[in-house]
């Protein structure tokens, strides 16, 4: 595969060039090892396109998981609490998870236990491989790799997404680059407010 596009958000890119550059380079390595060809697996069942062979989301997302896990990449997940009063949600933000119930309890409120959970992480990174549908791309954009940035899990997400060229040859419904970007832009330059790196990706 490669990688044909590509945003950065609030200096993104920039901090892993800084900060990160074998560990960049080790991600776009992955990327391009992968032959997408291999992944065309999934025969189609929708009128429009009944009987054509397409790329599998399943399969794509097994290759990348089998070689960022071989690089030590690994699957974390980070937890917090929630609570019903907004008031008392906005105090827990500012505290360490084993303080966060304690609080919550002496203000004679229900501690409701939560988490996200990110597949690859390394050196201050997430990488989100998305190639489900629209709304999982909303949520690792504006939900969770935010979660991860808040906690001081992570210093940079990073999204890896099929370009619209690319999403044509997969089911419906799947998010693609170009479209995720104009929902990013369209929020404001400083939102979400987290370093991203946003990458279109398409087979050879």
């Amino acid at each position: 595969m490669r990688i044909s596009k590509k945003y950065s958000h609030l200096n993104g890119e920039e901090w892993l060039l800084v900060h990160e550059k074998d560990t960049y380079q080790e991600i776009i390595d992955v990327i391009q090892a992968i032959d997408a060809e291999e992944c065309r697996t999934k025969i189609s069942k929708e009128i429009r396109m009944k009987g054509k062979s397409l790329l599998s989301p399943k399969a794509l997302n097994a290759e990348f998981d089998k070689r960022f896990s071989a690089l030590g990449w690994e699957s974390v997940r980070y937890t917090y609490y929630i609570a019903h009063n907004h008031e008392q949600m906005a105090a827990l933000m500012n505290l360490p998870l084993e303080q966060q119930k304690q609080y919550l309890l002496d203000q004679g409120a229900e501690p409701l236990l939560s988490y996200n959970q990110t597949d690859h992480v390394k050196h201050g990174i997430a990488i989100e491989v998305q190639f489900g549908k629209y709304a999982f791309v909303a949520y690792d954009l504006f939900v969770k790799h935010l979660a991860f940035y808040q906690g001081r899990v992570i210093d940079v997400g990073i999204e890896v997404l099929p370009t619209k060229a690319m999403q044509r040859e997969m089911s419906s419904g799947v998010g693609y680059y170009e479209g995720e970007l104009h929902n990013i832009l369209r929020h404001g330059r400083s939102n979400p407010p987290i370093p991203l790196v946003i990458v279109g990706v398409e087979p050879n």
